[in-house]
Formats: structure tokens, sequence, C-alpha cells
């Protein structure tokens, strides 16, 4: 079989009614802008993916380090990973399909998720929203108002991949730990959080709890959270939640190929050059976080100054692809010896 310029091949089988979606890494170089064309059939203007691969030399020069960060990712997936994995639809139920602007966006929890979304629900709309703030955050989450790629076709999944821009924003693994703790289990209002997780956290890992604590589960310690994380039972038991799931394992960066890594770092440049490269840039702005208390490296450490080497380290095994994959160096608070 002839392998498709842009250095990938996608095999798609079908195993009686589950399909599967093999892909092979491989070096990966420019893709075809006629495959980028197919993916908006009837439209005259360039497409996201012709725009970064093939623009001029201005928006090239504004890539540079979204182009960095690919081949970086790049490289550590031939380091750390294998070359042939598989994946299935349900791999896929992360990533948001936008056929008008020939978008695919991997949301992950606590790395502004929500804005994206709501920018997706406007870019998707046909009108209907305008303003992304306009949007409610319970709203952006509800199920249905977004597509994902889990919902086509084999070949329509593997069309899109060839053709549309795809793009993830990841965070600091450990700062984003501390914001899906701080939020989901020191918020009273997220009942349902403490009650399917946060009564299991205090079952399992406090001696002698107390029985409001035994049924609300809402005063889970940071210290409790992290036992809970690395205790082999708890992913036998069931998947990692995706609030704390690892972005490798959400998003699949090493057998999706994404033209580009935002960080949450440089969220506000990053987020402007994909709405530039969609075209939309003039019309529509990403809306930026008004939050006072956000969780930084700072927050983190003081955080982790009540967890023991042991506990530690066994937490930075478990989120370690996500520090290798995404270029983010061990903090230096960490005391893993």
């Amino acid at each position: 079989m002839r392998m498709p310029r842009g250095g990938r091949l996608l095999l798609a089988t079908c195993l009686g009614s589950l399909f599967v979606l093999v892909l092979y890494f491989q070096s990966i170089t420019k893709p075809d802008p006629a495959v980028a064309t197919e993916s908006t059939p009837g439209k005259s203007r360039r497409s996201p993916l012709q725009t970064l691969y093939n623009g001029d030399q201005g928006e090239l020069a504004a890539q540079r380090s979204l182009q960095g960060r690919r081949e970086l990712l790049e490289q550590a997936c031939l380091s750390h990973t294998r070359k042939r994995q598989v994946l299935s639809p349900e791999d896929l139920k992360h990533l948001i399909v936008d056929d008008k602007h020939g978008l695919i966006y991997c949301y992950v929890p606590k790395v502004a998720c929500t804005n994206w979304k709501r920018v997706l629900m406007v870019l998707t709309s046909d009108g209907r929203y305008v303003n992304p703030l306009d949007i409610p955050a319970n709203e952006a989450h509800v199920a249905g108002h977004l597509r994902t790629l889990s919902e086509f076709s084999v070949p329509e999944i593997n069309r899109r991949l060839r053709g549309y821009l795809k793009f993830v924003f990841v965070r600091e693994p450990f700062e984003r730990l501390v914001s899906a703790y701080r939020n989901k289990f020191t918020r009273s209002y997220n009942t349902a959080f403490h009650k399917r997780y946060g009564t299991k956290i205090v079952r399992r890992n406090r001696a002698d709890p107390e029985p409001g604590a035994l049924e609300k589960g809402d005063d889970v310690s940071f210290p409790e959270f992290v036992q809970y994380l690395v205790d082999p039972r708890t992913q036998r038991e069931e998947p990692f939640n995706e609030h704390w799931e690892r972005v490798h394992s959400l998003c699949h960066p090493c057998m999706i190929h994404y033209d580009v890594v935002g960080k949450y770092e440089t969220l506000e440049p990053d987020a402007r050059a994909v709405l530039r490269l969609a075209g939309v840039e003039e019309a529509l702005r990403f809306p930026t976080s008004g939050k006072s208390t956000r969780t930084d490296g700072d927050m983190a450490a003081r955080f982790f100054k009540h967890i023991s080497p042991f506990y530690q380290k066994k937490l930075f095994n478990l989120y370690r692809m996500d520090f290798l994959l995404f270029n983010y160096s061990t903090p230096e608070y960490l005391r893993t010896r």
C-alpha cells in the first residue's frame, strides 16, 4: 500500500461491529494541500491547514514557536512510545469537530476548555451565538451542542484527520492537577463529585472517618486525593475522570498529529494564532480569564509541601509522559529522593 503524502498511514478496519483505527506514527512532513481542500468542499478560501503549512512568510514567522512544539512532540513520541498503536472511535470522544472551518480540537479539562467550547459553539452555530461569554459555562458542556470525531464513520474520521487543522491546549501537569482538585473537591457546589469520588476516597484512605465524611465526601484533603490517584486499584476499577486523566490518554498525541500545540501558559497568543488560522480573528476574540486565584506554580508548590517524597515520586511517574511529551520541566519543589 502506498503511503499517502504527509508521512502517516491511516488504516480503518471493522472487527464485527467494532470499528478500529490503526495509525502508524511516522516522521510527519507537510500535509498535502489537496487533502486539506477536500475537507471543506466548495470553499475558495484556504483551509486552516493550508494557511498553517502554505502561508506567506509573515504567517510562517508567527508560527515558529508552534512549529517548535510540534517537532519536540514528534521527537518525544518517537523516543518514548511504541510506533504502532490502536485507536477506536471511543478514544475520539474528546476531539470536537468544526466542519465549517475545518478544525478539530481536543479538549482537556482545566486547560481553558470551557472557553474553547464556547468559541466553537459560536463558530458552528450559524449565527445563533455571537459572543462566547454570553454562553453559560454549564451550557458549553452539554452533550450534543458540539459534534465529536467519534460520531463519524471510519472513512469520515480519516478524511477529517488528514484534512482538518488539529489543535490541543496543554498545561503544566501538576498545576492542572491542583486546579482540578481545588475545583472539584474544595467547592461546596460540586456535590456530585463529592458523592461520586469524595466518599470513595475517604472510605479508602482515611482512618476512622466521621459518618458525615463517609456520607458527603466533601472534605477530601489533597494528600488523600494523591493517595487515591497513585493507588493501583483506582485505575483497575475504572478509568480516571477526565479532569485528572493524563493529556496523552485523552488526546493521543503520538497517534494523532496535532498541527498546533497551544499552552495554557501562553493561552492568549496561542488562541489568537488558532483563530487567525481559522480566518476568524477579526470577528471573534478568545475570552480572557478574570480569575484572580488561578492555580500557578507557587500555589502548586504549597499543595505539594504536604505530600511525602514517596508519594511525590509515584505521582510524578504517573504523569511523567505529559511532562515529557509537552516539554515541561520537573518542578523544582518536588522532593523525589
